[in-house]
């Protein structure tokens, strides 16, 4: 009975240290889904800053900032608790690969709506989300 005891104590200890364990790297792979996150929409700021600046190959430039708010689309969808922003950004990708001739006319509202989600203020997702319904869906 008493190696039962112990043999239960034992089991006991390595299951919360498992699970301890376990916490911990989820909060870190977390932690780098939304640093990735965060640095894809930093992109897609310098890409429309590029776009807006730059000279010749306006096409190139406008698909670049597709690429990379795909990749901040796909990191937003792995973050825990952020399904309400992840739409957001959804809907904001999905307008910007299905409208290009529309979101080229509205880059500079996105781009503000972009920095302000990266300075952290929940405004950026109000921004992008009238970003989304001033496009017009049934339009090209």
């Amino acid at each position: 009975m008493i190696r039962a005891i112990i043999l239960f104590l034992i089991t006991l200890v390595a299951l919360i240290v498992f699970i301890a364990l376990y916490v911990d790297e989820t909060k870190r792979v977390q932690e780098t889904y939304r640093r990735q996150y965060r640095t894809d929409l930093a992109k897609v700021s310098e890409d429309i800053e590029s776009y807006k600046n730059g000279e010749g190959d306006h096409e190139l430039r406008y698909m670049r900032i597709v690429s990379d708010m795909s990749a901040a689309n796909s990191f937003a969808f792995l973050i825990n608790d952020f399904e309400d922003k992840s739409i957001i950004i959804n809907e904001l990708t999905t307008c910007i690969m299905k409208y290009p001739e529309q979101m080229k006319t509205k880059l500079d509202d996105m781009d503000k709506a972009l920095n302000d989600i990266l300075d952290d203020l929940d405004k950026g997702y109000d921004e992008a989300k009238a970003v989304v319904d001033s496009v017009d869906k049934k339009g090209s």
